[in-house]
């Protein structure tokens, strides 16, 4: 148990959150008090997200649009890497509706879809594709292709885009998977992405299984330059408490290690709110690669 918030639970989680992965983090007196204050909501019996939709929904309402590109992912209960400031609003073009300070407002042509206030699911993974930080983008197209969004689709979609942000869309696209566990593994990929590392998701690696002489055992690393034979760990300390999990942790790394991986770990908190230290440490070895 640790002396995170529920908020900054589901901050850290992408924003919505199984109650057994809440539980996890946080002292049970504390989810329910979190609850009782409204800074998280009880989506169903055992999910859980941060109020950030409720707000949105209400303001696109207000402004006749509806929830767009990363306010729309939220509501689709994609995970994300960061709450936007405000509502993103898309507001149909030739419709009468006023702009505000209060969201991020831009003009979209008008869907015939089910899903009321919110754009859909397709709309919404291309809007943020074209529209979001390259980074940020990532972690959306990652989350929807783990929530059932065709990776096929997907691309076909940011193919069709024209005009401004259509490169952005295509480029990000082709690089999204549903192989990333969450917007942290994904927030990493991105950095090392920009750093100039050819890089993939959850790539399987073999090494030889300490508890079976002679016999070899699979290792997911969160993201692999399998070229520089170099790992990169998304970090949670938060999920590796116990003492089976520290020495599987060390296991894990020594393996690769003597296997000749080098094997570099990052801190969520150094992903998210140090990320250009982040991409300077992978640009570091990139070159080092290189030469």
């Amino acid at each position: 148990m640790t002396d995170v918030t529920p908020p900054e639970a589901l901050t850290m989680l992408g924003g919505i959150a199984t109650r057994a992965r809440l539980d996890e983090m946080c002292e049970r007196s504390a989810i329910e008090s979190a609850l009782a204050d409204g800074e998280i909501v009880r989506v169903t019996r055992s999910l859980y997200r941060l109020p950030d939709v409720d707000r949105a929904l209400r303001l696109a309402a207000e402004l006749r649009g509806r929830l767009g590109a990363l306010s729309a992912a939220q509501a689709h209960g994609w995970e994300i890497a960061t709450a936007p400031s405000k509502p993103w609003v898309m507001i149909a073009r030739g419709s009468r509706a006023t702009t505000t300070t209060r969201a991020h407002v831009f003009w979209g042509e008008a869907e015939d879809h089910d899903d009321g206030l919110v754009t859909s699911r397709r709309r919404t993974a291309v809007d943020c594709a074209r529209r979001l930080p390259f980074r940020d983008a990532l972690c959306v197209l990652d989350s929807a292709l783990r929530h059932g969004l065709d990776h096929e689709t997907l691309v076909a979609d940011a193919h069709a885009v024209r005009g401004k942000g259509a490169a952005a869309a295509r480029r990000v696209a082709a690089l999204a998977t549903a192989e990333a566990a969450n917007p942290f593994e994904s927030m990493l990929r991105a950095l090392a992405v920009e750093a100039g590392l050819e890089v993939r998701a959850q790539v399987e690696i073999e090494v030889p299984d300490a508890d079976s002489p002679g016999g070899t055992r699979t290792l997911r690393p969160d993201v692999v330059d399998r070229e520089r034979r170099l790992v990169l760990e998304a970090d949670s300390w938060q999920f590796h408490a116990g003492k089976e999990e520290f020495q599987t942790d060390c296991w894990r790394y020594t393996a690769l290690v003597v296997e000749g991986w080098t094997v570099l770990r990052f801190t969520w908190w150094q992903v998210m709110h140090h990320p250009e230290w982040v991409v300077a440490c992978l640009r570091a070895v990139a070159l080092r690669g290189a030469a």
